[in-house]
């Protein structure tokens, strides 16, 4: 059956040949626009007549002038944690690989210019006058999200070692756009706070079971209707812990900013009638930089002024 088709096909290739060789050079370049005419009306029928489905996609673009926030959380993470036994309260490890993954995507996206994560979730921040994607809310999501999620397992070796990745994560988002520079800087401080109110309960939480010896029933009935507080408390009465001397990075929760780090890099160069000799080069290069910090005062905002742009006035 394939010889057949071949010599088909020969047959076909040696007819055309003998055809065009017979044809004057005109015919010939006549020919050829004629069956190039051909085709291209077939594309554009073909293009035309089933072009309407574009008219079935939703316009998602996002709203000039505001920022964009696309934010993650890890689903079904409470099931991952226990699956990959992370360490309670607070696995640095896991908390590590959420800040390498959130690095990953401000390096791939440069017009991010924060993140903010704590736990399972991470904040990135894109700049209002950012034209990615011609800021289609969807591309802008999945781009952020698939970054994310494939970093979180081509790094997971370099935090967890040779413990498995048992089964792949999953992260959802969404996007919310913030029209002023109050409206953004709330909502970070709004994530800080539920950092903050979620490390103060599971601290008490996981020592009143650690070391206290409760279950997780007779812990969680323990601390209903407890105020911050009661909690802190708790802590210092029954366990000797100062809460305000825990890690920061628990507290605070991460922030990832641009900084402008200078670098020196050494090179050999030759000049005309003369030896190679090395060069010390120095060249300033902005690198995303981990910080700890709080962001709900003034401090982080006026030493880090290139974060929030010029609020337009009428």
């Amino acid at each position: 059956m394939n010889g057949l088709y071949t010599n088909q096909l020969l047959g076909s290739s040696l007819m055309l040949t003998r055809r065009l060789s017979g044809l004057g050079a005109g015919g010939r370049t006549w020919f050829v626009s004629s069956i190039s005419r051909s085709f291209t009306r077939s594309s554009i029928m073909a293009k035309s007549k089933f072009e309407y489905v574009r008219s079935f996609e939703t316009d998602d673009t996002c709203l000039r002038n505001c920022y964009i926030v696309v934010r993650l959380d890890g689903r079904n993470f409470h099931r991952f944690s226990e699956q990959h036994a992370f360490t309670k309260p607070n696995d640095d490890r896991a908390l590590g690989l959420m800040t390498r993954s959130a690095r990953s995507v401000m390096e791939e996206l440069e017009d991010i210019v924060i993140a903010y994560g704590q736990s399972d979730e991470f904040s990135f921040v894109f700049k209002r006058s950012s034209t990615w994607f011609k800021r289609r809310a969807s591309k802008l999501m999945t781009h952020v999200a698939s970054q994310f999620s494939s970093s979180y397992v081509f790094y997971w070796k370099e935090f967890f070692g040779e413990q498995p990745l048992l089964c792949p994560p999953s992260f959802d988002g969404r996007v919310v756009l913030y029209p002023s520079n109050r409206n953004l800087r709330d909502y970070l401080c709004w994530r800080q706070a539920d950092c903050h109110i979620n490390n103060l309960y599971n601290t008490v939480f996981w020592a009143l079971i650690q070391k206290g010896g409760l279950t997780t029933a007779q812990a969680d009935d323990r601390l209903k209707g407890t105020l911050a507080s009661d909690k802190n408390e708790i802590l210092f009465s029954e366990f000797d812990i100062n809460y305000n001397n825990e890690s920061a990075v628990h507290r605070k929760g991460t922030s990832l900013v641009w900084e402008k780090k200078d670098e020196t890099v050494t090179k050999r160069m030759k000049l005309p009638n003369a030896e190679e000799k090395e060069v010390h080069v120095t060249r300033s290069r902005r690198r995303v930089e981990a910080l700890h910090c709080d962001l709900i005062g003034e401090q982080f905002w006026e030493e880090h002024p290139d974060i929030l742009e010029e609020e337009e006035t009428c």
